[in-house]
């Protein structure tokens, strides 16, 4: 996506408007400094994947909204405290990654960021990696200059720490335990090099900020800030994030862009509204419009459209999402057979498949044996009714009676869609 900056009156409402401020340190003076161009802001990202998440996406596009709002915004790659992990929002500690793996990360993650920053050059976006700083610290000299500034006592009534420490099966190492310590010095690191003021950062991260906001007050006696967002959550409303189960990443190659369009697509209404506003650069009238249309009119589902489309659009270029957009328009349709191979592997990845040779194929699989062994039907007296009754699609055609499917009905060479009535789908991959 294209970056170009589009002005907003008043940050600081807008953030308010969109559901982005949960908690922020001084208000009475933080708010009006929003709306006052160059402030220096960051959000730490650790690369302990080689792809960003669902989870990460509304604070990028919190970054570009600082961005566009005429602030410059760093996005600090945690190539240090990576090698660690953060306990917070974790029920289990996160496993060590290799030097090598974790440099491969940082280069991946680098590239989603610039979808949606404007990096590099003055005045623009900072990619910034912690282990610059971090990985020449001495032991002991950190100890004394940061290391003392702690309390022991307040680090164990952190919400993050006190979970862990609580949980009857789970433990907090050390090594976790001192993210803490080095995540604030993240912060006065930032704001030595850079002026950064204001660290962001999903709800979890309160006590980390505020603990970096303190350290830049002890050590250089000049004011922070912090302010954080609610957590992007699964329906069940655990968090997203790297290691947890059924993710959707920014990678096509790990969530393909037409998995990506249908993960926003399925969106409850109740939760439409609220990611339009977080999560896509919609103006206000027209995300006021889609919430008045899933009230109105929720079986046409205007506001998911609009938002698979927006985000779609926003992590894999406006064609990508048009591509999807067909995609599930002509899925159960005979115009399957114009898709992409690309596009039609995405829309066919979540479907039940049943392999089938080629050799069976090149002998000629009938189409009532295919039915019963994709388990469409239960017999071949029970194919046949079906294939009378006119239920029975071919790559989306209608099919009503027995035929021998052949290679060329295989789709890109690979591909043979079955279908019985609306939705009960199976493909027949071909292998050989």
């Amino acid at each position: 996506m294209a970056w170009q900056a589009k002005p907003v009156p008043s940050l600081f409402e807008d953030l308010r408007w969109r559901g982005l401020v949960h908690q922020m340190t001084d208000e009475e003076t933080l708010a009006p400094r929003l709306d006052v161009a160059g402030l220096v802001a960051y959000i730490g990202f650790d690369p302990t994947a080689d792809s960003l998440h669902v989870g990460h996406l509304q604070q990028l596009c919190l970054l570009r909204r600082f961005q566009d709002a005429g602030h410059r915004p760093i996005a600090l790659v945690g190539g240090g405290t990576g090698m660690i992990g953060d306990p917070s929002g974790k029920s289990d500690e996160r496993n060590l990654l290799s030097p090598a793996q974790l440099d491969a990360n940082r280069t991946a993650m680098a590239a989603q960021m610039s979808l949606y920053l404007d990096l590099g050059g003055d005045g623009k976006a900072i990619l910034a990696d912690n282990e610059e700083w971090l990985g020449r610290a001495r032991l002991l000299e950190f100890l004394r200059d940061v290391g003392k500034h702690f309390s022991v006592n307040e680090m164990v009534r952190k919400d993050s720490v006190r979970a862990r420490l609580e949980g009857r099966e789970q433990s907090l190492s050390f090594t976790e335990f001192s993210y803490m310590l080095l995540q604030a010095w993240d912060f006065v690191q930032l704001y030595d090099r850079y002026g950064c003021e204001l660290q962001l950062g999903g709800s979890d991260q309160w006590g980390n900020i505020i603990e970096g906001v303190d350290l830049i007050r002890r050590l250089r006696g000049a004011r922070a800030f912090g302010l954080t967002s609610p957590l992007i959550t699964k329906a069940d409303g655990s968090k997203f994030g790297k290691s947890e189960g059924g993710n959707v990443w920014l990678d096509p190659g790990r969530t393909s862009p037409y998995a990506f369009f249908q993960f926003w697509l399925r969106t409850e209404d109740g939760d439409a509204g609220p990611y339009l506003r977080r999560l896509t650069f919609l103006p206000r009238e027209r995300i006021e419009e889609l919430d008045a249309a899933t009230s109105e009119r929720p079986e046409r589902r205007e506001a998911q459209r609009a938002l698979a489309f927006e985000v779609t659009a926003g992590v894999h270029g406006a064609d990508e999402a048009r591509r999807a957009v067909q995609a599930a328009a002509v899925l159960f349709t005979e115009d399957i057979a114009g898709l992409d191979a690309a596009t039609l592997a995405g829309a066919l990845a979540d479907a039940p498949t049943t392999p089938v040779g080629r050799g069976t194929l090149e002998s000629g699989l009938e189409i009532v044996a295919a039915l019963t062994s994709s388990g469409l039907a239960s017999s071949n007296g029970e194919a046949r009714r079906l294939l009378a009754q006119g239920s029975v699609y071919l790559n989306g055609k209608r099919i009503d009676a027995d035929r021998t499917i052949v290679p060329a009905d295989a789709l890109h060479g690979r591909w043979i869609v079955l279908r019985v009535g609306k939705r009960n789908q199976q493909v027949l991959e071909v292998e050989g």
